[in-house]
């Protein structure tokens, strides 16, 4: 089976996300324990129950966009179900890493803790921001942030898919790019709701942060092929994926060409393992004849579970 494993990055997270698989799997439910006693608090609640605004804190999403990855991860392996290839959204590249075998689970939690604490202290340290930029294409979205760069720092940060771009920078320069994007054939702009300009050169501190304790954590080998954010290309090398996962804080995520790999490595069917299927809707966008699912409940998972038997 030429399956796919993709992990949602921030953005994905939502009250209530892990409960069903929590209650119904023993194995998902253990992660979640295992996230409350590494964490030292009850991150577990924080998912299930909320509030909303604690939980789309920086410092909060991503270590509980992690742990109900690899919880619904943990539940689609006892059901045998596996993949040949694993990539990750952003933050979902921490969640392919521990599915491929790079690190633990334990270890994954400590880096994110860190990131996230570097991310967000750089993020209160300046005026930044995020939009998305829908159906301009990419060199001419890369000139017009060329342009406006008397206003401030702006930048593309996500690559999603055909006619799907981020932009990121200093809230000013921003605002002035959604206007000249906007008339510039722009179909729609849309700023987005986050605590910071992520993937860019603005978050230079947080990179020059990750790259001083990264060195506390065991890379291994890939046990299967993981594709990296910063190059769109398989990588085998755990110097190399620690080096691309350092980078990664201050470069654009190459989401488009990262699923055009998995296709051209043979992949049919993409499974979103995780809260959401935002990763879902990209890959139909490039790759159009793919089989995409995603498991983030019961209901999800069910129908990913007849969809690969049949297959």
């Amino acid at each position: 089976m030429d399956v796919a494993f993709i992990f949602p990055g921030q953005g994905s997270q939502k009250v209530g996300m892990g409960l069903e698989l929590a209650q119904a799997y023993t194995v998902a439910r253990d992660t979640f324990e295992e996230a409350d006693s590494l964490l030292g608090r009850r991150l577990s609640r924080l998912c299930f129950d909320g509030p909303d605004e604690l939980l789309k804190q920086t410092e909060n999403t991503q270590l509980a966009i992690l742990t109900c990855s690899v919880a619904a991860l943990r539940v689609l392996r006892q059901l045998n179900i596996s993949s040949r290839i694993v990539a990750g959204h952003s933050l979902g590249e921490h969640s392919a890493l521990v599915a491929a075998g790079v690190f633990s689970f334990p270890d994954a939690l400590k880096l994110i803790e860190y990131r996230a604490r570097f991310m967000a202290e750089a993020s209160q340290q300046q005026d930044c921001t995020m939009a998305a930029i829908l159906g301009l294409e990419e060199k001419r979205l890369e000139t017009l942030c060329e342009e406006v760069k008397s206003v401030g720092i702006v930048e593309i940060a996500n690559y999603n898919c055909p006619g799907q771009l981020v932009i990121s920078g200093e809230t000013a320069a921003v605002q002035r790019l959604i206007a000249t994007a906007k008339a510039n054939g722009a179909k729609r702009c849309r700023p987005l709701a986050v605590s910071g300009a992520f993937h860019s050169s603005l978050m230079e501190s947080a990179r020059v942060q990750l790259e001083s304790v990264i060195g506390e954590f065991t890379f291994n080998n890939p046990q299967n092929g993981f594709v990296a954010n910063v190059t769109g290309e398989c990588v085998q090398r755990p110097d190399e994926i620690r080096r691309l996962l350092i980078a990664q804080v201050t470069s654009p995520v190459r989401w488009e060409k990262s699923i055009l790999t998995m296709g051209g490595a043979g992949i049919s069917h993409f499974v979103e393992v995780g809260p959401g299927n935002v990763l879902s809707g990209m890959v139909r966008r490039t790759l159009p004849q793919s089989l995409c699912l995603n498991v983030e409940d019961l209901k999800s998972l069910g129908i990913t579970v007849d969809a690969i038997g049949r297959s």
